[in-house]
Parts: C-alpha cells; sequence; structure tokens
C-alpha cells in the first residue's frame, strides 16, 4: 500500500528531470534495472504501517515534505566545517557530500593495486560489466518502497573490490554527509571480498545538526569462498533527518562476515541488515542503538541459512531515553537441507524513562530436523539495588545512573577491533552522559 498521492507526487514527477544526470548513461541493463525500479516506486510508493515489517515505523511524516533530490542541488565546493571531527585516524578515507563524491576530500594515498576503491560513477564507467555482475543481486528483488528509490535514483556510491587472497593493512572509511536543508541522498555501495581476502569497511553518517534531509544508502556485499570481511556502520545523523539504511550480503562457503552498527542520531532511522550464508559460513552481527527526545530508531534483520554446516551469532542492545522508541526485528530462516546449523540471536533493552518504549520481534523459521537455534530478549530498567551500591561508595544517584548505563553499552564497544575507530565511539558513546562522571582515559 502507497502513502498518499499528494506526498508520492513530487518525488514521481521529479524523476525524469534527474533520470538524464544519474551516472550509467547508455548502459541498457542499468537503465532497465533503474525503470523498473521507478515504475515499482511510482506504484507503490514508501514503506507504510500497513506492510508486516514495517508495523512499528511510520515514515510518512518525514516523506510528506518531499525532499529534493540532490542531485538536482548545488555541489558543494568546499569542505564541510565539521570533516575533520568526521575523520576516523589510521584509515583511507573516501567522502561523498551530498551524494557527490569528493575527489580532493578523499585520502587513498599508498591503497595497493589490489584493493580497488573507487566512486560508482567512475566504476560504471571503467569497468561497468564488473558492476553489472553484482549491482542488484544481493538485494531483495521484492524489496520495499526504499530500496526501489535507491535504486532507480542513487546518485553516487562506493565500489571497492579486495582482490583474490589480499588482506587489507588498515580500514577503509566511506564517509557520508548532507549539508543541506531538505535534501535527499540516495547511494549505492558495492563490497567485494574475493577468494581469500581479509578487509575492514567503515561506513559512517553524518549531517548539519538540525537539519530535515533523507538519507537512503544501500550496500551490496559480497564475501567470496574463506574470505573474511568486517563491516562497521556509524550513523550519527542531524537530530531531524530520516536515515534508511540497508546491507545485503551474500556469503560464499566457509566465509565469514562481521557486522557492527552503532546508531545514535536522526529523528527516525531504519537499518536493515539481510545475510545469506553459504556451506559452512558464519557471520557475526551486532549493534547499539541510543535514543532520547522523541527519536526512533528500527533494526531489522535477517538471517537466511541457505546451507548446511553454517553458524551465526547476533546481539542487538537498546539504551532509550525520554519519549524515545526503539524496534528490533530479527528473523533467522534455516532453509530445507540446511542442516548443522547452530544460530543465537539476543536483543537486550534499556529504559531509561517511563516513556520510552520498545518493540522487539524475534523470531526463527526452521525447515530442517537438525540444528540448534535460539532467542533471547530482555527489556529492563536499572536496577535499584546497583544504584544504592555505587551511591554507598560515594558516588551519586546520576553519576551511578550514567556509570551503570556505560557498562550495559560497552560490551558493543569492545567488540571493535580497531582501536581508532573504538576510541571515537568511546567519545561520541561518552557524550550521552552529561554528569561526566567518566573518563575516556580511564578506559
Amino acid at each position: 500500500m502507497a502513502i498518499t498521492a499528494g506526498s508520492l507526487e513530487k518525488y514521481v514527477e521529479e524523476y525524469p528531470e534527474i533520470q538524464s544526470t544519474l551516472p550509467g548513461q547508455g548502459l541498457a541493463w542499468l537503465e532497465q534495472l533503474r525503470q523498473q525500479s521507478w515504475v515499482q516506486f511510482s506504484t507503490h510508493g514508501f514503506p507504510t504501517i500497513q506492510e508486516e515489517d514495517w508495523r512499528y515505523t511510520n515514515v510518512t511524516p518525514l516523506i510528506k515534505k518531499s525532499f529534493q533530490s540532490a542531485v538536482a542541488k548545488t555541489v558543494a565546493t568546499s569542505a564541510p566545517e565539521a570533516l575533520a571531527s568526521y575523520l576516523i585516524p589510521d584509515c583511507w578515507q573516501v567522502v561523498i557530500v551530498d551524494g557527490h563524491f569528493s575527489k580532493t576530500l578523499s585520502q587513498l594515498e599508498g591503497l595497493p593495486e589490489d584493493i580497488t576503491v573507487m566512486a560508482l560513477s567512475d566504476a560504471l564507467t571503467e569497468c561497468p560489466e564488473k558492476v553489472a555482475s553484482y549491482l542488484g543481486k544481493a538485494v531483495e528483488k521484492e524489496g520495499h518502497g526504499f530500496i526501489h528509490y535507491n535504486t532507480a535514483w542513487f546518485s553516487e556510491g562506493l565500489f571497492v573490490s579486495i582482490a583474490q587472497n589480499v588482506k587489507m593493512k588498515q580500514p577503509l572509511q566511506l564517509i557520508h554527509i548532507v549539508s543541506q536543508e531538505n535534501v535527499a541522498t540516495a547511494t549505492r555501495n558495492i563490497i567485494i571480498a574475493e577468494a581469500g581476502a581479509e578487509g575492514v569497511v567503515i561506513e559512517s553518517y553524518f549531517g548539519n545538526q538540525d537539519q530535515a534531509y533523507l538519507t537512503s544508502s544501500i550496500s551490496e556485499v559480497f564475501v567470496a569462498e574463506n574470505a573474511h570481511l568486517t563491516l562497521y556502520k556509524l550513523q550519527n545523523e542531524a537530530s531531524k533527518a530520516l536515515h534508511f539504511s540497508g546491507i545485503y550480503s551474500q556469503q560464499d562457503r566457509q566465509s565469514t562476515f562481521n557486522y557492527l552498527d552503532f546508531s545514535f542520531g536522526a529523528l527516525i532511522a531504519r537499518n536493515e541488515l539481510h545475510t545469506s550464508l553459504g556451506f559452512a559460513s558464519s557471520c557475526d552481527l551486532n549493534g547499539l542503538f541510543v535514543a532520547g527526545g522523541r527519536q526512533h530508531i528500527d533494526n531489522h534483520t535477517w538471517i537466511k541459512h541457505q546451507q548446511a554446516h553454517g553458524s551465526s551469532r547476533e546481539l542487538f542492545k537498546g539504551i532509550l531515553d525520554g519519549r524515545a522508541r526503539g524496534v528490533f526485528q530479527g528473523c533467522v530462516e534455516v532453509f530445507e537441507g540446511a542442516q548443522k546449523i547452530d544460530s543465537e540471536m539476543h536483543n537486550h533493552n534499556l529504559l531509561l524513562s517511563d516513556n520510552a518504549e520498545i518493540d522487539t520481534k524475534p523470531q526463527l523459521i526452521i525447515y530442517a530436523d537438525d540444528v540448534k537455534c535460539a532467542h533471547g530478549v530482555t527489556v529492563g530498567q536499572l536496577e535499584d539495588a546497583s544504584i544504592f551500591y555505587l551511591q554507598s561508595r560515594s558516588v551519586s544517584e546520576e553519576d551511578a545512573r550514567d556509570m551503570l548505563t556505560f557498562a550495559f553499552a560497552n560490551e558493543m564497544v569492545d567488540k571493535i577491533k580497531v582501536s581508532s575507530f573504538k576510541k571515537y565511539i568511546l567519545a561520541l558513546l561518552l557524550q550521552k552522559f552529561p554528569q561526566g562522571s567518566i573518563e575516556q582515559e580511564w578506559l
């Protein structure tokens, strides 16, 4: 079911005006893919709460703003003022500002020749056949409105390919910045780890504080046989932003995919994480979302064990204050014939306010009989006994609450294996504790 015609009309009318400016002109396969997605979007629009997977998240109020595509806006010619604060040390960096790749702001010096990193628009020109073999292959064909919108509208993105048996010496950071008011950015990333390769990619999303805009980003991830890929994501968008992110991965036999998500910003955020596992492959999916005020953060995960001997671990934690609302919808599906699967899924949530809310829906769908699958959910508040214990040690009540909340979150921070990124996340997380009872140098 689509949203009202009035709120959809501007997007539909805009597309023919910008279509010729989108990358990949002259590529018949891409033009056909975009056209199919545009027809789907024109017919159905963005998701609504009538759709089961979106029943807890209503994006209509922000979508009715009818954000203008950033493609039609003037390209920023100078670096955003806060750019330095977005950079994670000891990383190669690719910068996309308002949906446009910035060669001058990106830092790829020293990148080995056997690791390809380029703007997707350049890849569509230099190696269109390789892009064609991956673009649209990991994402669900029957996807919802945000997927169709992204496929039709994407103006830029990142193309990463780690050659066979190559091990990246340092992480690659994708920095996505929105600097303008009331714009919509759509980016598409393709990340490939060929057989035996190892690499770390950090996706990060930022925006000017208090501005309203739409971020739509999809990453299609391909982890080949015996490859190991770690993907971190940081979402720290502006306070009035709408953020949709989809990570869709395909894993070949005996591959490993590790994912860790940190969601701190945006007024409404939807994080999708879907992975399909091959024979004896494994994944470790984790996330921490922290929300206050009237923020709404929705996490939707789907682990598909398509072949035997696979394993998966999943842990998402939420901290909600004020009138914030969190959502966790996690599904583990074991396909017929996929025996010897070992899977665990957990969601733990901490409510710091009587008005905060969490909707959690773990689900197991199993079509095999020789598997070990489990899930668990907890929702609670800080324990009075723990607070009293710290107060008895001359800690104020406010500081005691901060310390216990940080301890709950720190389990996820400890999962970060990149020291510079770990320090960066710690600094952001400690900003959530105004009493200043915890110093970063103690950690």
